[in-house]
């Protein structure tokens, strides 16, 4: 990644950055970072990841998804250097998917002249393809359990993946994290010389659960980087998120409709307990039938676990591997149906397999009309995905 930005020229020097990490809660507190500086007058880019149906929704132009002109003119420069990096590689392997979107993406906010981007990292945070902004603040938004394969069995050892990325002399801005892992970021910061600051110290957190706690974060990174933010952008802003005007695709997502339904991407079991927290208040105490799907490797039991208090009843299903191959996961496989059924029924929730996805999802439609209540899709963004593709009016 460093040799691809050397042949580009250094693009994610040309704007100043946030790095935002963290095991859950990242695309949120990006997207809100985003807008609030946005609201402040400062023009701002964000890349997150993944996406859902376009590729174009992972770098975000002040506020909305880059123009097909623009990405596809980044991606065409980005190529070319990445044919010169690849020929230089030697045994670090060509240019991967992802660094080649990550820095057509910084392409991207140095061709739109943003002040400033709000960087998402991919996966962990050492090793991720966007470390190599310079960024004058890091936000560690949570640490929880999830690609243990590449990050470490404990949380000190994620957490230490995660905040690899601070760099000397600026700050990390920190969220809601386990005890166990407290030391770790206070010794990565010595190390660094940087200054550590919790989000509950600057800023007003306004709104209850999870995406409070989003909220809290990003109001306290507009904070440090603009020096103070006014009341009046604040209070618009809490008013547009209670009132779901301020809406992220696949997050806590509730689509008005007979039956209602809501879509999140919840993943693992810190998000599937955060989504059991809000699905009450989403759902207005109604029941709700959870169409679930879950990749290999993933911790499926504590998902199922962690949703189960909040749902009557689960119809499983599985994701084509042309569809986890296309959206940008080589060689992800997805559970088995009757598997994650299995564990659902041991959960204490009556469960059924469908193998289809689109099939499981009108089947959970059924049941949540039948029963007045809820529709909910979740495990996995591309089970989003698939449903959205076919069913483009449920993504609006």
């Amino acid at each position: 990644m460093r040799r691809l930005s050397m042949l580009l020229g250094l693009p994610q020097n040309r704007f100043a950055s946030i790095h935002v990490v963290g095991t859950n809660g990242k695309t949120s507190v990006t997207r809100m970072t985003a807008a609030l500086l946005e609201a402040h007058g400062v023009s701002t880019g964000a890349y997150v990841s993944p996406h859902i149906t376009s590729w174009r929704e992972r770098v975000l132009i002040r506020g909305e998804p880059i123009t097909e002109e623009a990405f596809t003119a980044a991606l065409a420069r980005a190529e070319e250097a990445a044919v010169a990096a690849d020929r230089a590689a030697g045994d670090e392997g060509p240019v991967t998917q992802f660094e080649l979107l990550t820095a057509a993406a910084f392409l991207a906010f140095t061709s739109a002249r943003v002040q400033f981007a709000v960087v998402e990292a991919g996966l962990g945070g050492r090793l991720d393809a966007t470390n190599v902004i310079p960024s004058k603040l890091t936000v560690l938004a949570s640490v929880g359990y999830d690609h243990t394969e590449w990050l470490g069995e404990t949380l000190e050892e994620i957490a230490a993946e995660k905040v690899a990325v601070l760099r000397d002399h600026t700050t990390l801005l920190v969220g809601e994290v386990p005890e166990e892992v407290k030391a770790v970021i206070d010794r990565e910061v010595t190390e660094k010389h940087a200054k550590k600051i919790w989000a509950a110290s600057v800023a007003d957190n306004m709104l209850p659960g999870y995406q409070g706690r989003n909220f809290a974060l990003a109001q306290g990174a507009a904070r440090l980087v603009l020096g103070d933010l006014r009341p009046d952008v604040v209070a618009d802003f809490v008013e547009r998120l209670a009132r779901r005007e301020f809406s992220i695709r696949g997050r806590a997502q509730l689509v008005p409709g007979d039956p209602p339904e809501i879509f999140d991407a919840a993943h693992n079991p810190d998000g599937a307990r955060a989504l059991a927290e809000a699905l009450p208040e989403l759902a207005r105490e109604r029941e709700i039938v959870c169409c679930l799907a879950i990749l290999e490797g993933k911790d499926a039991g504590g998902i199922v676990n962690g949703l189960a208090p909040a749902i009557s009843r689960f119809v499983c299903t599985e994701i084509p591997p042309e569809r986890i191959e296309g959206s940008g996961r080589p060689g992800g496989r997805s559970r088995p149906a009757l598997e994650i059924a299995a564990l659902c029924e041991k959960a204490g929730v009556e469960a059924e397999a469908l193998p289809d996805p689109l099939l499981a999802w009108e089947r959970a439609r059924q049941l949540a009309g039948e029963r007045r209540g809820v529709a909910l899709a979740a495990g996995s963004h591309y089970l989003l995905s698939s449903i959205w593709t076919e069913r483009p009016a449920q993504s609006s």
